[in-house]
């Protein structure tokens, strides 16, 4: 039987000797998707050799009698061996995307459209540390601040560096405890937000049929309902076959309010679809940490006790306004570790 890592340094090398070859630059899509892959098993390709090498140093200290040395060098081989395995997990092929991620004020009101200016601030505050470009696609403001519901897209300049890998696990209903700005008597409430996570569809990704779609046009308003604009620019596209709805109205005209709608429809079809290849797959995947499910309660965020508390890793840490500061790394490295640790035990498919 082939050893798949073997198979992996032979692709490593022939992807290195394609993305060299100026001809291949001509078709930027395949170019893209050589470079993806060449980013996606770099990691794995850089430990082999790096294990590799301390192959030679071990057997060059042994040959030497350096036992100290050796058997320094056998626990770096022994690291070094864990890592590939967890390297060698098969990948969501959606990881390498980039991402369109939905956030909508739950129960509470103008509190939760707080909250939930809270949390965009947050994943905004992330993407910057992580050198993410982010760029906000369609939002409804509170009326007293934060958000209704907003959609934004989210970047990666970096192959190495995936959006959707990383927020993939930001799905679900996120709870807030607290002294709401609105309370007068200082009472600790409890609200919430949703968090959808959709992976951003390229056109290849998600063929859709133009008589698949109802697209209707009205006038845009503001907060209360008040009419922000004299023309019919908003837009609502909806996809017949799915019952999936998509409305714009940010944009001043209804082209580009058009053009943004589909680029989310886009984004929810390709979720949708990857969802349903996902239970088909195995019916074990419920037991992933994953989730695209709005009602799943995933994170409690506790102000009196500074608190943050992620329901699925079982990850607790009392720097909550770091967190909120964009430091969410450690909670997302809980859940990825989590994933792997279930993967290795065979929970996945």
């Amino acid at each position: 039987m082939a050893d798949p890592l073997d198979d992996l340094l032979a692709e490593h090398a022939d992807l290195e000797a394609r993305l060299a070859d100026p001809a291949v630059h001509a078709d930027q899509t395949v170019a893209r998707e050589l470079g993806r892959r060449y980013a996606e098993i770099g990691p794995i390709v850089a430990t082999a050799r790096a294990r590799d090498i301390l192959r030679q140093d071990l057997q060059a200290a042994r040959e030497l009698e350096m036992d100290v040395e050796a058997a320094e060098l056998e626990d770096q081989i022994a690291a070094l061996d864990a890592k590939i395995v967890t390297l060698l997990i098969p990948k969501d092929p959606a990881d390498v995307k980039d991402v369109i991620l939905e956030v909508k004020g739950g129960e509470g009101g103008d509190e939760a459209a707080l909250f939930a200016g809270d949390l965009v601030r947050m994943y905004t505050r992330y993407a910057e540390r992580q050198g993410w470009k982010t760029e906000v696609v369609s939002a409804t403001e509170g009326e007293m601040g934060g958000y209704k519901d907003i959609q934004i897209a989210v970047k990666s300049r970096d192959l190495e560096n995936p959006v959707y890998g990383r927020l993939k696990y930001e799905g679900g209903v996120h709870r807030v405890q607290r002294v709401p700005a609105t309370e007068s008597q200082g009472r600790i409430h409890t609200s919430a937000a949703g968090v959808l996570v959709l992976p951003e569809a390229e056109e290849v990704d998600v063929e859709i049929n133009q008589n698949d779609l109802r697209i209707d046009v009205y006038r845009s308003s503001g907060p209360g309902g008040q009419s922000v604009n004299t023309t019919d620019s908003a837009v609502r596209i909806t996809h017949l076959p799915t019952g999936v709805t998509v409305s714009m109205q940010n944009e001043k005209s209804q082209l580009q309010n058009r053009e943004a709608g589909m680029r989310v429809l886009r984004a929810r079809l390709l979720a949708l679809a990857l969802e349903e290849q996902a239970a088909k797959d195995s019916a074990t995947r419920g037991s992933q940490i994953r989730t695209m499910d709005r009602s799943e309660k995933i994170r409690t965020y506790n102000w009196p006790d500074n608190r943050v508390a992620d329901h699925r890793s079982g990850y607790k840490a009392n720097n909550l306004m770091q967190v909120l500061d964009g430091d969410l790394d450690p909670v997302i490295q809980s859940l990825v570790d989590a994933d792997n640790e279930a993967a290795l035990k065979g929970e996945h498919p």
